[in-house]
């Protein structure tokens, strides 16, 4: 992309300082370019805008004019914008994109003369943002060279197949990427459960006997039709209770990807995470955008790398969220290395009422990642009894084999 000083033409730049006079005032034919320029940058940071869209809103800025920039940016938010959720992102490209190139240049020397200003954590958007504006830098050349360099590939692994492998804890920040784009294409069947409820169903196995009587009454008494139903059968609830203590963070930063992903993918999935106290985080996963979402985690959290008091988590929860949550058949992931602060005290006990008050409980521990574990932390063995599965969570192949085991369904 061009870079934005030069991107803006002479109208785009003028359109958002001092007022002008009729004379010299730009026209919204002038502005077009720079207009389509910008909502290219839209549609890379994942905004869904078309040409229609870019149709409606070269004719609000015609309506509008483009005088000040509060009236531009107010035109451009009511035609492209769809959703409550995108306003950060639209702001922050449009403070991006049309920004003033020499405003910004005197802005940045004053602050590095005062020396007043600390650099900032980014918001929520702006690597995304970042990443948008550079997509089309130009590249290297080409090698010119007569010969290509040859490449033994005789006896290796994929690239593919090695990130499939690669633990979690040893991955790097290019590889903990890819990682999360892998985990986002990741489909989390459950086995669906008969409910109570019924539906009407024209091939339904059951005769619906009500609604036909009260479709005869309109009738006249006369029953023209038999209505059937069916049995609504849907997947459980889900419940996944995570450990964010010092030993699991760099899994539990990993596994969040995955819960936002289970999260918008379905109905009916809650997620709470603990370390020293117990959070629950369901109403932020929510949040379609992952990197505001877990932004909005980060602030009600306070916990994060710290201890860990599983029995006195696990006896919050069932205390405060059993029955609101765990009704239906739920199936429950406790995501925890089992390394317990209080040496186990009361854990047994809050385990065995989880397991009781679920269809399926399934321990997800990362120290299965090593070949010869065996449960001698006080806290494992407080806890294996009262599990229905033990089961690994280091890498996207255990994450894989755990989608499976969901979709086959209890054993019994």
């Amino acid at each position: 992309m061009i870079p934005p000083k030069e991107a803006l033409s002479e109208a785009g730049q003028r359109a958002f300082g001092s007022p002008l006079s009729p004379r010299d005032r730009p026209s919204a034919e002038a502005f077009a370019p720079n207009l389509l320029a910008f909502i290219r940058l839209l549609r890379r940071v994942g905004l869904q805008v078309g040409p229609g869209d870019a149709l409606t809103a070269a004719e609000a800025l015609t309506l509008t004019g483009i005088e000040t920039r509060a009236t531009v940016r107010a035109a451009l938010a009511a035609t492209l914008l769809r959703k409550r959720e995108q306003a950060e992102l639209f702001d922050a490209a449009f403070a991006l994109f049309w920004r003033d190139p020499e405003k910004g240049a005197t802005e940045a020397a004053f602050a590095m003369l005062e020396d007043q200003k600390a650099p900032q954590k980014p918001k929520a958007g702006d690597r995304r943002m970042a990443e948008a504006m550079a997509g089309d830098r130009p590249r290297p050349p080409p090698r010119t060279d007569e010969q290509a360099p040859q490449l033994d590939a005789a006896m290796t692994v994929s690239e593919r197949e090695r990130l499939q492998q690669m633990d979690f804890e040893a991955m790097g920040a290019s590889e903990i990427a890819q990682a999360k784009q892998e985990i986002r294409r990741l489909v989390l069947p459950l086995d669906a459960r008969p409910t109570r409820r019924f539906r009407t169903d024209p091939l339904g196995p059951r005769v619906d006997l009500k609604a036909t009587l009260r479709a005869g009454s309109r009738s006249g008494g006369e029953l023209v039709q038999i209505l059937r139903r069916r049995r609504v059968v849907r997947p459980p609830p889900l419940v996944a209770i995570c450990d964010i203590s010092g030993s699991m963070s760099r899994y539990a930063q990993v596994l969040l990807h995955f819960l936002h992903a289970v999260t918008n993918d379905r109905e009916r999935v809650h997620s709470f995470l603990f370390g020293t106290r117990l959070s629950n985080i369901t109403r932020q996963l929510k949040h379609r955008d992952p990197e505001i979402a877990f932004e909005m985690v980060a602030h009600m959290v306070p916990d994060w790398s710290g201890g860990t008091r599983i029995g006195e988590a696990l006896e919050r929860f069932n205390q405060d969220w059993g029955r609101r949550v765990l009704g239906q058949g739920a199936v429950v992931l406790l995501i925890t290395d089992g390394l317990d602060r209080e040496g186990g005290r009361g854990l047994a006990e809050a385990t065995d009422r989880l397991k009781r008050s679920c269809r399926r409980l399934i321990w997800l521990n990362p120290l299965l990642r090593y070949a010869g574990f065996q449960p001698k932390s006080q806290g494992i063995r407080a806890m294996l009894p009262h599990v229905h599965e033990f089961r690994p969570v280091h890498n996207l192949a255990s994450l894989r084999q755990l989608i499976e085991a969901l979709g086959k369904g209890t054993r019994r």
